[in-house]
């Protein structure tokens, strides 16, 4: 009879690795109406509109929390969560939302939420990872009193960051996973910093009219697409890339690096538990 251990390290599907349709369907439909969220304004002119999605920020939270519970219940159907593996999403997003105001809440750039995020995500698979990116954020706004127009797109950021952890290569284990999971924190870090600067970037730049911006790093309402994509570009790299997203993705790269390894382990064992309790 094999050993629990010998059991838990196969690099075979564990919990919440299977997708089926109706996941995918809900993680697409999702992530498409996150980033039309974000990036409605390269498409249309963004004109009379409060200052940083006052006004559609809380309509998109109510349409992405149905979505985020139809997910649940697709993973139940897919077979990719169990009770043991929900119990597992409740404790780890009750750990992230006391860690990260303990820790500094993306305050000069250090932000602890997203190395358990990319941990879990990696062991309990994409959807595993993709909820527990939501559920994250939404506890941790709920816990802070941070809950602004801000926090939908915090989610869905975070949700694909689960996503893409449990979507790397699964037989790559050792000093190499480790090396993966860092690169993924940093390339993370920086991506989350690009997007959630696209949340607030037209409306607190957007003073160009009639297609004429009065400073180089201005949102013109109406103006081509490629024009305000490339003054959003070096907006974001003059005032996030080297300060903010660098320190979070230090911050990141550093708590896999040290932790990565033990954590993943207990993970798991977690993990493994759960399979072998339905077989």
């Amino acid at each position: 009879m094999p050993r629990v251990d010998d059991r838990i390290d196969i690099p075979a599907p564990l919990v919440g690795v299977q997708l089926g349709w109706r996941s995918w369907s809900l993680i697409v439909a999702s992530s498409l109406l996150g980033l039309f969220a974000l990036g409605w304004p390269l498409l249309l002119p963004a004109v009379d509109m409060p200052t940083e999605h006052a006004a559609d920020a809380p309509f998109i939270l109510a349409a992405m929390l149905p979505l985020i519970l139809l997910l649940v219940v697709a993973q139940i159907s897919d077979g990719g969560l169990d009770s043991k593996a929900l119990a597992m999403l409740g404790v780890l997003s009750a750990i992230n939302a006391v860690i990260r105001p303990a820790l500094g809440a993306g305050t000069a750039g250090v932000e602890s939420v997203f190395f358990l995020i990319i941990l879990a995500g990696r062991v309990f698979g994409p959807g595993f990872g993709f909820l527990l990116g939501y559920t994250s954020l939404f506890a941790s706004a709920l816990l802070t009193a941070g809950v602004g127009p801000w926090l939908p797109f915090q989610m869905m950021c975070a949700g694909w960051v689960g996503l893409a952890a449990g979507l790397l290569p699964r037989r790559v284990r050792g000093k190499g996973e480790i090396a993966m999971l860092m690169g993924l924190g940093v390339v993370a870090a920086y991506v989350f910093g690009v997007l959630l600067n696209l949340w607030f970037w037209p409306f607190v730049t957007g003073v160009g009219v009639d297609g004429v911006a009065t400073g180089s790093l201005d949102y013109v309402p109406g103006a081509p697409f490629l024009d305000n994509l490339t003054s959003f570009l070096w907006f974001t790299l003059l005032t996030s890339t080297a300060g903010w997203d660098t320190g979070r993705a230090i911050t990141t790269a550093v708590a896999i690096l040290v932790l990565g390894r033990p954590l993943l382990t207990v993970l798991r064992r977690a993990a493994g538990m759960s399979r072998i309790s339905r077989s």
